[in-house]
């Protein structure tokens, strides 16, 4: 972010400063901007403790994080289980192609009950898979490891061939199956290496297959059933101290119901661990909520075994009977919620039990003996009904005190950073006695950076934070360097929040449902977003104790909110009509009663907008932030007015105010979230944030008078002549963030320092007094504010350096657009 205002301060000191390079530090973008800062320790003053579990991951199958993903499996549909209950374009042989005669068959002949489809090949045909993205990955040389489910009550010969387009990939295998379900293996070694592979089986004789499944031998830590390589090694890269699985919507949407004949073998419900464990072939099928099906094949065991494998704490969500991502109800099903209540007690007892024991059991069959030494659970996800949630939070917590008093029960505050479901879970939460919060938002840049003293002012005697999802809407380079800044006030208020994990961490870049993401893949390849960058330098780099610092700040001058109106719909059919809009001394600046045409509208996004019996109507209710804006970017301090009335659709009504483009903007979102709130967000260059929110609905054929009043950095909103709520948006989003820590082991003094602007920082650092060597270790993260990391190219990178200058009192230049690591070793 570029400045206009500089501070130039008149500095004392001097040192002399040589960069004895590893590699070279960046540039600043701009060498002639310099922006003048000062940082000051206290070594003598005591700052927060930093736990080990500070930084983690959340692990969410969401864009085909975990099948087609992390876990290694290379075919897809491979029990042949997809149905149009996991998305209307699925059939059973999604992902397959036959030849001769195939059908798949739900009858008593299946492999088991939980099982419920299988493949019915005929005499002479056969079938193929095409993996994920643009096929089967196999590379020269290695090893897979080929397993299929097979019944041929007169015998058959199976032939499995791996392919591409231009011949074999390996050297073609048979097995000879006969009887009854069985499995059948065999072994491939790629003699050449395609992303575009097919596995293919056909079968002399008719057969019944299930569970045809190709993995590669080298999966991580060689993993029976294991992991993709690449993708976990880069998430154990991170060095997490805890992984929070398995969501997210997984777990709070959905029915509550098992999967069972007696309940009809639901095909959409919420995430329930006992249905991931067991053998692979005995786990339930389900809907992903994010529009895919979901095998199970990673399931909590894996999970618990990953965590382990790279160090990490285990960190499970539970539903807590009360759904939410825009679904929001509540099960009044007693039974059912002591049903939930008794798997969350046997979860516990299958990470922690004896081996004896009867979910110790399961777990040692499936190969870990010793308990996973399980610690916290999280009971509920994002719930909207704060008051139903809560009081189902006491009762599983009730039963795991009861039961595992050394169990920390986690609880969450819904979906936002603020707001009055926001407001309503934390009071429940303090006057419960609750001992941690999840608090989840997603926000744009600007808000990240106008945020960092967010929990200044939280009592410090009250439940602590799990920052458990936070993102700032983007993978360029200046939302990473907004989520650094944020993150000097995580550290700065450690005592406070205890856990906090980036969201999403995986993105199939062909499966995608939600940007932006830690680490990108398809089948062939990953990489790590600029976001992941920030979050392995923090991660790597966390110290034990903060030491307490000051910085000086960067001038800031805010005039009043500015911008064109307009009027907008998600998802909804809405009609407009008596626009006006007028300045702050009474004159009109644009009235439109619609009685002719709208050319003083100007259509900037999806829809069909029309005028229609003297309203402005937008008719498609698919369509999504259909936007059509009037009047001067340069207005301010005004009032606008609209009549509108809900025709059809899911949601309300979006006007929007402060119009500068369709990325800058302000609009009051009235039914909202599937028409169950209303707030006032905030668009600064496509990024969202919210200012103000409150529960409530639109309803359809109802005509509404809205008022939004403009006053400098104050907006006021009325809703049929009543204030509906205001705000004042006037915090300086600074650039310049710092927090310093000291690293127990080592004894070194981590400065971490973030310039988000697009000039360097030249910086006068007062050790304090605090007796250290005269050179410092550097890791520099810098790039254009836009770069963002790809497969084929990736601008944040970090750069190591040594700098010889320092003293108690020296000066360094941050580069533009930077986050800079000084490790400083004391004597």
């Amino acid at each position: 972010m570029s400045r206009t205002t500089r501070t130039r301060l008149r500095l004392g000191v001097t040192a002399t400063a040589l960069l004895t390079a590893t590699a070279l530090v960046p540039a600043p973008a701009h060498a002639e901007a310099v922006t003048d800062y000062a940082i000051t320790l206290d070594p003598s003053a005591r700052g927060a403790t930093i736990d080990d579990t500070m930084y983690g991951v959340f692990f969410e199958d969401i864009n085909r994080a975990a099948d087609g993903g992390l876990y290694a499996e290379l075919v897809q549909n491979r029990s042949f289980e997809y149905s149009t209950a996991d998305n209307g374009s699925y059939t059973p042989l999604t992902s397959w192609t036959a030849e001769g005669a195939a059908e798949v068959v739900n009858d008593a002949g299946r492999l088991n009950e939980r099982n419920r489809h299988y493949l019915s090949l005929g005499a002479g045909s056969s079938v193929t898979n095409a993996g994920y993205n643009t096929g089967i990955r196999v590379e020269q040389g290695k090893r897979y490891d080929f397993s299929v489910w097979a019944r041929a009550e007169a015998g058959t010969t199976l032939t499995v061939t791996l392919k591409d387009a231009a011949g074999p990939l390996a050297t073609a295998r048979q097995v000879a199956a006969k009887g009854g379900w069985r499995k059948y293996t065999a072994a491939f070694t790629a003699t050449r290496t395609s992303s575009r592979g097919r596995l293919a089986v056909a079968s002399t004789n008719a057969a019944a297959l299930d569970m045809v499944s190709l993995f590669p031998r080298d999966t991580y830590r060689n993993q029976p059933n294991g992991l993709r390589k690449d993708l976990a090694e880069k998430i154990a890269a991170l060095r997490p101290a805890f992984v929070r699985f398995p969501g997210g919507c997984l777990v709070n949407t959905g029915s509550m119901e098992d999967y069972s004949e007696a309940s009809g073998w639901q095909r959409q419900r919420a995430y329930q661990w006992k249905d991931t464990v067991g053998p692979v072939e005995e786990r339930a099928t389900n809907a992903n909520f994010w529009g895919y099906n979901q095998s199970y094949g990673l399931g909590y065991y894996e999970y618990f075994r990953f965590a382990e494998d790279i160090g990490a704490m285990p960190l499970p969500v539970v539903p807590a009977l009360v759904t939410g991502c825009g679904q929001n109800r509540a099960t009044d099903d007693e039974a059912l919620l002591e049903r939930h209540i008794q798997d969350t007690l046997d979860l516990i007892e299958f990470a922690n039990g004896p081996a004896t024991s009867t979910w110790g059991k399961v777990r040692a069959r499936m190969g870990h003996p010793r308990p996973f030494g399980l610690t916290h659970i999280a009971v509920g996800n994002e719930e909207n009904l704060p008051e139903e949630f809560f009081a189902r939070f006491q009762r599983f917590r009730a039963a795991i005190e009861a039961k595992h008093p050394q169990i920390t029960v986690v609880s969450n505050s819904g979906p936002d950073d603020s707001g009055t479901t926001f407001d309503t879970a934390w009071r429940l939460n303090r006057e419960g006695g609750v001992d941690m919060v999840d608090e989840h938002y997603y926000n744009s840049p600007q808000w990240f950076l106008q945020n960092n003293d967010r929990y200044d002012s939280y009592d410090r005697q009250g439940p602590k934070v799990f920052l458990g999802e936070y993102a700032s809407q983007g993978n360029a380079w200046k939302n990473a360097l907004a989520e650094a800044a944020y993150m000097t006030g995580l550290e700065r208020n450690a005592d406070v929040v205890k856990l906090a994990s980036y969201a999403p961490l995986l993105a199939n870049e062909d499966y995608v449902q939600w940007s932006p993401d830690m680490i990108w893949f398809n089948n062939h390849a990953s990489w790590g977003s600029a976001n992941y960058e920030v979050q392995k330098l923090f991660m790597n780099n966390t110290g034990d104790r903060v030491i307490p610092s000051t910085a000086t700040g960067t001038p800031d001058v805010s005039g009043p909110i500015t911008g064109a109106v307009g009027l907008s719909t998600w998802a909804t059919s809405a009609a407009y009509d008596d626009v006006r809009v007028t300045a702050a001394d009474g004159s009109t600046l644009l009235g439109d009663d619609f009685s002719g045409d709208a050319s003083q509208w100007t259509h900037r996004g999806a829809g069909a907008w029309s005028v229609q019996d003297g309203a402005y109507v937008q008719s498609d209710a698919a369509a999504e932030n259909t936007l059509v804006t009037a009047g001067d970017p340069a207005w301010h301090d005004y009032d606008l007015r609209v009549r509108a009335t809900k025709r059809s659709g899911k949601e309300g009504f979006l006007v929007a105010f402060g119009v500068k483009d369709t990325g800058n903007y302000y609009w009051w979102n009235l039914g909202g979230w599937n028409n169950t709130r209303s707030a006032v967000e905030q668009a600064v260059d496509g990024g969202k944030s919210t200012l103000v929110s409150k529960a409530g609905s639109i309803e359809t054929g109802r005509a509404y008078d809205i008022h939004v009043k403009v006053r400098g950095r104050q907006v006021t909103l009325y809703l049929d002549g009543q204030e509906w709520g205001s705000f004042t948006d006037d915090k300086p989003a600074e650039p310049f963030r710092q927090v310093v820590t000291e690293d127990a082991r080592t004894g070194d003094l981590i400065v971490k320092v973030v310039n988000a602007q697009d000039a360097a920082a030249r910086t006068a650092i007062d050790l304090g007094g605090a007796k250290v060597a005269s050179r410092a270790r550097v890791t520099t993260l810098a790039a254009d504010a836009d770069a963002v990391n790809t497969e084929t190219d990736t601008p944040v990178t970090p750069v190591t350096s040594t700098f010889s200058g320092v003293a108690e009192r020296f000066t360094y230049t941050f580069p533009a657009n930077s986050v800079t690591f000084l490790r400083i070793r004391q004597r």
